[in-house]
């Protein structure tokens, strides 16, 4: 089962424009309509599914518009500025359409050919080809009417054929995928919180409220009878999963393999019985009982589902599941971290964790090693061994804030070579533009939980958009 195979998002596409214009400047409508329709192509490249509504002119068409782009339940608007237009061709669409609009001004050249328009002479022409070029006339005046109207609004400022322009609607592209995928999220609760740490308790209210994500609340009991039910077929065929997916350390012991197998099996079933996106998780039990065998035997079978598209988030981080779920999506992983340690004669920063791993995002093979103490946690077992792929990172906290709400917190830094601690948990050294004692600072005023997920990449321009869209504050640290 991979949650993440999901069908390009809808979204609404309209030009705005002015019907006056079109019997006073021949051939402007259609230009205009030209540029709309390479607008339309370019989103459809960012794997969007595009409802594109056409060149609105006037304000007695725009109301059918936002009910059309209600009606086949877009998930954003983006609203093209081709020329001029009234606020009140706008107005009438955002309104009914109900979900966020993303502006579009983009004229068609970076610069205007001053010479060869001056050149024209007949003023009349060269009015017209001055509006096929002022986008930017009326941006103010939607931008005012959506402040007063209280509609929230997004502004993307540039031309037609801008790489960097594009980078940023490619980021409101995929805020839009993301906000879809958190919506869908179906998120496991197994178990309960490690006791005393008051940082990760969360308010499962707020979550579904800002993410719209459906949590379920998991028995241990259900995941021991489906493990009891596991036969030496289906244990034989996970072991060899264990040996093609991990590098099986030779002092792993057979009977501790054997236990992990079981459980990995269990978890996939658990996974598939509740259609889980994600999952977050702890539980101890007493010394010698079944849910205690489980919940030591655990962490090669969260990191199987971690790498199959449904994260794994221990001592029941529910806020870091959802970080996780978005790093996940965004294809760059999502590594379950927290602080190890402070290096400042290189000047780095170790994070790291006792699982899962991410495969997508390793150096090199994934270990499968055995600890001898889970520490802090009850009895022993197998383990994961890997660092993160050097080159660009990000790490991403979902922060409830002392208010109730929630918000991002966020800074982008580097994966860097160097020694790393060979415990039998993942870590890695990072390296970000402030230094440690600046970076810690910062990111712990921030008041986040002391877990964070790490993906690949520099992401921070589509976790701020997400957030837009989400109406949460983001915070960027570096």
């Amino acid at each position: 089962m991979n949650m993440n195979e999901k069908t390009n998002p809808r979204v609404g596409l309209f030009g705005i424009g002015l019907d006056t214009y079109w019997p006073q400047f021949t051939g402007l409508k259609e230009n205009l309509l030209g540029y709309q329709a390479r607008v339309r192509s370019r989103l459809e490249d960012l794997g969007l599914d595009v409802v594109d509504a056409g060149l609105v002119d006037n304000p007695e068409t725009a109301p059918s518009v936002g009910d059309r782009f209600r009606s086949e339940n877009v998930e954003a608007v983006f609203l093209f500025i081709t020329t001029y237009a009234l606020s009140s061709t706008v107005l009438p669409v955002a309104q009914r359409c109900g979900v966020p609009v993303i502006v579009l001004n983009l004229q068609p050249v970076a610069q205007l050919d001053y010479q060869a328009f001056n050149a024209l002479g007949d003023r009349g022409k060269m009015t017209g080809v001055w509006l096929e070029h002022c986008q930017a006339c009326c941006a103010p005046e939607i931008a005012c009417v959506f402040n007063r109207a209280g509609i929230p609004f997004h502004q993307v400022t540039g031309y037609l054929e801008e790489d960097a322009a594009w980078e940023e609607i490619g980021d409101w592209a995929r805020a839009v995928t993301l906000q879809r995928g958190m919506r869908e999220n179906r998120m496991g609760v197994l178990g309960h919180y490690y006791c005393g740490m008051l940082d990760v308790y969360s308010d499962l209210t707020t979550h579904s409220s800002v993410f719209g994500t459906h949590f379920e609340l998991l028995e241990m009991c259900e995941l021991h009878a489906l493990r009891e039910a596991v036969d030496e077929r289906r244990t034989g065929s996970v072991l060899e999963a264990f040996h093609t997916a991990f590098e099986v350390s030779a002092d792993c012991e057979p009977e501790e393999l054997d236990r992990a197998a079981r459980t990995a099996a269990a978890l996939d079933d658990l996974a598939e019985r509740h259609r889980l996106g994600s999952l977050a998780y702890y539980y101890e039990g007493q010394p010698g009982n079944a849910y205690e065998n489980i919940v030591t035997s655990v962490i090669a079978g969260n990191t199987l589902l971690t790498g199959r598209g449904v994260p794994v988030a221990g001592e029941c981080e529910i806020k870091n599941a959802h970080a996780m779920k978005i790093m996940d999506l965004l294809g760059a992983g999502g590594s379950f971290s927290e602080y190890y340690l402070a290096d400042f004669v290189d000047g780095v920063l170790y994070f790291g964790h006792d699982g899962p791993a991410h495969f997508a995002i390793a150096e090199g093979r994934v270990g499968l090693v055995p600890l001898p103490v889970y520490h802090g946690k009850p009895g022993k077992g197998l383990s994961i061994q890997m660092t993160v792929k050097n080159g660009p990172v990000t790490l991403l906290s979902v922060v409830q804030k002392a208010n109730g709400g929630l918000a991002l917190l966020i800074a982008e830094g580097a994966s860097v070579p160097g020694p790393v601690l060979e415990i039998g948990n993942t870590n890695s050294r990072y390296q970000f533009s402030l230094d440690p004692r600046e970076f810690m600072n910062r990111w712990n005023a921030a008041g986040p939980a002391h877990h964070c997920a790490i993906g690949v990449g520099h992401l921070a321009g589509t976790l701020e958009k997400l957030a837009d869209l989400l109406g949460i504050p983001a915070i960027r640290v570096c």
